[in-house]
């Protein structure tokens, strides 16, 4: 293979990025971009830490993500499963990007910052939700947001719903578990009570 190995060749390869690629970053959030934070029900965070870098998916109704001011931004950390990949590289790393989706969209808004965790009972109380409050809060000091253009999303088709793939085409979370565990754990048994302990636990 031919490597492109510094930024040189790189820039050489690619040429410099057009002004609208420049002007649309800002250090803020700016009401133009307000909107789009508020209407996304789904983000991926990405975090690097000692242990590597970790990409992990955060969803909940239009807004979960709370634009405390135009420059912090407050997410719930839910449920899930307990691994924390994410919150202790965060511990290690304040470093995070934020990639926001919105169904029906194109343009994906991207956040960059820096996170600390808070578990102040009168901000956790602000997400509760049935009663029941997240077990602590990502707090991020934004640095840079931006809008990324809609050809990704165009290229994968991704709103188009004669494109989506049909759940049972695919392994289910059971067979993936005893797979990869040889059959310790997962299996029939595991998914067919999946879906009610995935709506049981939801917060």
């Amino acid at each position: 293979m031919s490597l492109i190995a510094d930024e040189k060749d790189l820039l050489a390869l690619y040429g410099e990025p057009g002004e609208a690629s420049i002007v649309k970053e800002v250090d803020h959030v700016h009401p133009v971009y307000r909107p789009f934070i508020e209407a996304a029900p789904f983000c991926v965070l990405a975090t690097s830490g000692p242990g590597g870098l970790d990409a992990s998916p955060r969803g909940d109704g239009p807004g979960f993500v709370v634009i405390e001011d135009a420059n912090t931004l407050l997410i719930p950390d839910r449920r899930g499963n307990n691994r924390v990949d994410s919150l202790r590289n965060v511990i290690a790393d304040p470093r995070v990007a934020l990639l926001f989706l919105i169904p029906g969209i194109g343009e994906t808004i991207r956040v960059n910052g820096r996170a600390s965790l808070s578990v102040d009972p009168v901000l956790k109380a602000r997400f509760a939700i049935d009663g029941k409050e997240p077990r602590s809060i990502l707090v991020i000091a934004v640095e840079r947001v931006y809008f990324q253009c809609s050809r990704a999303v165009v290229r994968a088709d991704l709103w188009n719903p004669a494109a989506q793939v049909a759940r049972a085409a695919l392994p289910s979370a059971g067979k993936i578990l005893a797979a990869v565990s040889e059959s310790r754990v997962g299996g029939d048994d595991y998914d067919r009570g999946l879906a009610d302990r995935v709506k049981a636990t939801l917060y």
